[in-house]
């Protein structure tokens, strides 16, 4: 605390000891505003380590979102103002720790870890409600202009910091403990205040519950946070903690929806979402050692004595352990194995049978993996795993067509645009597939890469003997319009 005082300007100390914001508090930050801040934070955390776009998870996650968007729509909670100008998209990420935050602009992060020990849709609904809600009643904003205009930048390089200190593994401990306390004395002074809890609190469940999702999930997540006495309290991707759950909060739910924990009946576990946790504890890559223990733990004793639910958890965690462990002998397998206990259950099913592709298509087996999947489906993780094959076997036109149609509806989806880019390629359509590249690059915030790439198609195009005039007029719009972004970008404070 001595060492965040000494280094933090005096001005900015006095800026951060002032009062946060009351409820009825207007903001003199803008919409635009903040999702050019929030476009800047996200711009770094899409190149950390620890961001995944998993095609699998990511989709169950934004089944969850959208209906919470369309209830926060419905309820008014959402404005057209709002809804047209954030991000509304969320960053995934490894860390184990169970933990979820709202960043300016309309971006969420959640970590793996939260995803790992959710029991249901209902309860990780109940999350991105509560977060959600802190992004559409602005609570960011208030703080933020409560706090000054030089705030924003000062927090978001101290985000940054944060990360940088957590992950460092060089000599330079004593810089790093540094700035870890600059970001901990800076995130600490800019908790969200308990009112704004509340409301967050409040708003949320009215959206989740509106969204279709079950009360009982509220109690017993918030149950879960409170055993672990917190919502954003990790090393990773910090900002603007909450406040732990105290008993107060929960007795303030609890009595909104008019039962006692005591009383809430059991959820039964789905299949599916037991798939989705256990790929999600794999994908947190807790090592080898565990990953064999998962492997050995679909034939353990205690195996035959749990649930069926419980078993296809079970299963998919083994058989994506024996894939990440490059055994595919046993992965397959257990894929078999999986299959079967599912195969009453559609959800599921479907998940086992990507799972059998995605082991299909890493043994180099990518025929097999296409008879595994539907090319027409709609559905991103098939598509993408139907291209991922196509691409293998060198067989790209089908395939070509439906993610270009996808990225056309979804411009900012970089694996997709990738993806396509790996297609085109596989067609030696080398033009369009540096084009892809650029597009994947801007859909991550990276101008000044996607400049580079958009350059280099315009040379491809310029030693042409045969030229596409059309790709090229959009490939010289798309340059132009980047060549903006990337000087607006030079022009930004720095973060860090």
């Amino acid at each position: 605390m001595i060492a965040s005082q000494v280094l933090l300007p005096v001005p900015a100390l006095a800026q951060i000891q002032q009062v946060l914001p009351g409820m009825g508090d207007g903001g003199e930050m803008t919409a635009s505003a903040e999702r050019h801040l929030g476009d800047q934070i996200a711009r770094e955390l899409y190149r950390d380590t620890d961001y995944i776009d998993d095609p699998v998870i990511a989709a169950y996650v934004q089944d969850i979102w959208q209906r919470l968007l369309v209830a926060a729509r419905a309820r008014g909670e959402l404005t057209p103002e709002l809804d047209e100008r954030f991000a509304w998209t969320i960053l995934l990420g490894r860390d184990r720790n169970i933990n979820a935050f709202a960043l300016p602009g309309g971006y969420l992060g959640l970590n793996l870890g939260l995803v790992a020990v959710v029991g249901s849709r209902d309860e990780l609904a109940t999350v991105l409600g509560h977060e959600l809600s802190h992004v559409t009643q602005r609570h960011i904003s208030r703080i933020m202009t409560k706090q000054g205009r030089q705030m924003p930048l000062m927090i978001a390089g101290l985000i940054l910091g944060m990360i940088a200190a957590g992950k460092s593994r060089n000599g330079d401990a004593g810089q790093a403990m540094i700035m870890g306390s600059q970001a901990m004395f800076a995130q600490n002074q800019l908790n969200f205040s308990r009112d704004m809890e509340r409301e967050a609190d409040r708003i949320g469940f009215g959206v989740m519950t509106q969204a279709g999702f079950a009360p009982q999930g509220a109690a017993t997540m918030f149950e879960k946070l409170q055993y672990a006495s917190r919502l954003n309290d990790n090393g990773s991707y910090p900002y603007l903690r909450s406040h732990p759950l105290t008993t107060e909060r929960i007795s303030d739910m609890q009595g909104r929806f008019q039962f006692n924990m005591d009383t809430v009946p059991p959820q039964p576990l789905a299949m599916d979402h037991a798939m989705i946790a256990s790929r999600a504890r794999v994908l947190t890559r807790p090592g080898v050692d565990v990953l064999r223990l998962w492997i050995d733990s679909a034939s353990s004793g205690e195996f035959a004595k749990s649930s069926p639910a419980q078993q296809a958890g079970t299963l998919y965690a083994a058989a994506l352990s024996a894939k990440e462990m490059r055994d595919y002998k046993t992965a397959r397998a257990l894929a078999e194995r999986l299959a079967a206990r599912v195969a009453d259950d559609p959800a599921a099913a479907k998940q086992a049978r990507w799972l059998g592709a995605e082991i299909e298509l890493a043994a180099g087996a990518a025929p097999k993996a296409a008879a595994l999947l539907d090319a027409r489906s709609k559905e991103r993780p098939e598509m993408l795993l139907s291209a991922e094959a196509a691409t293998a076997m060198r067989q790209p036109a089908p395939m070509i067509p439906v993610l270009r149609d996808w990225v056309a509806a979804n411009p900012r989806d970089a694996t997709v645009w990738r993806a396509l880019g790996n297609l085109y390629g596989a067609q030696n359509d080398t033009l369009r597939a540096v084009r892809a590249d650029a597009e994947a690059n801007v859909a991550i915030l990276d101008y000044p890469a996607a400049r580079d790439r958009f350059k280099a198609a315009q040379e491809i195009v310029r030693q042409s003997k045969v030229v596409d005039h059309y790709e090229a007029s959009i490939i010289d719009t798309r340059a132009r319009a980047v060549e903006v972004l990337v000087k607006e970008q030079a022009a930004e404070p720095p973060l860090k």
